[in-house]
């Protein structure tokens, strides 16, 4: 009977963290409410083009955000003070939300599709950059179980600035003042976009930026 008893309390435990762990989208609506001043009611439509468009973004990559914005790994003065008062809930829910939302397609420059879609489909061997489309996908669709993000689509600004966030992370020799990226890893070292985009050039990383910005899921 104790055996019996404790068996159904560790299965209600189990189905209550499944339960939060899925999110509840149209609990997140009601809560993604203060998001869309900046990335916009559907998701799509950014105040600007330095925000992230959200649209079908994978839940478990977006909860990863906003779980770093809050503890400090991932630093942004405006998004921290936008997650304080969420909790693990709260959080699953945004996400889920989010990611039940349809991603627009944006439009890459002509002057930049060809050495960007070189870049993310085939990488730049010579120099050790691997090929974006290894781990994000051919469409650019992510794979968000290993909490790689959907880049269908995304914001050509916002892509660049992130690549050369995570470059003045892997890098040294870049000067002080620069922002810093390091949340692609959960111990001191480099993590992989790091060590990638520190290798890149600044003509390498917008052009990517734009094809990545026309790719449709």
């Amino acid at each position: 009977m104790k055996f019996f008893k404790l068996f159904v309390l560790m299965a209600a435990a189990v189905a209550a963290t499944q339960a939060m762990a899925a999110g509840d989208a149209e609990a997140g609506k009601a809560k993604a409410a203060p998001c869309a001043a900046c990335h916009g009611q559907d998701g799509n439509k950014t105040l600007t083009g330095t925000y992230p468009k959200l649209a079908g973004q994978g839940a478990e990559y977006l909860v990863k955000q906003l779980e770093d914005f809050k503890s400090g790994a991932r630093d942004n003065a405006i998004m921290k003070g936008q997650v304080v008062g969420l909790n693990q809930q709260d959080m699953q829910d945004i996400a889920a939300y989010y990611a039940s939302l349809t991603p627009e397609a944006g439009q890459a420059s002509a002057d930049w599709v060809e050495q960007g879609e070189k870049l993310y489909r085939g990488g730049d061997m010579a120099n050790g950059i691997p090929a974006c489309s290894g781990c994000h996908g051919p469409a650019g669709q992510g794979v968000d179980a290993a909490k790689y993000p959907h880049l269908a689509g995304q914001n050509a600004q916002y892509v660049e600035d992130q690549l050369k966030a995570f470059r003045a992370a892997g890098r040294n020799d870049l000067g002080d003042g620069i922002i810093k990226r390091t949340n692609d890893s959960d111990s001191d070292t480099l993590g992989m976009m790091q060590t990638v985009a520190a290798k890149m050039t600044d003509t390498q990383i917008k052009a990517v930026a734009s094809f990545i910005s026309g790719l449709s899921k």
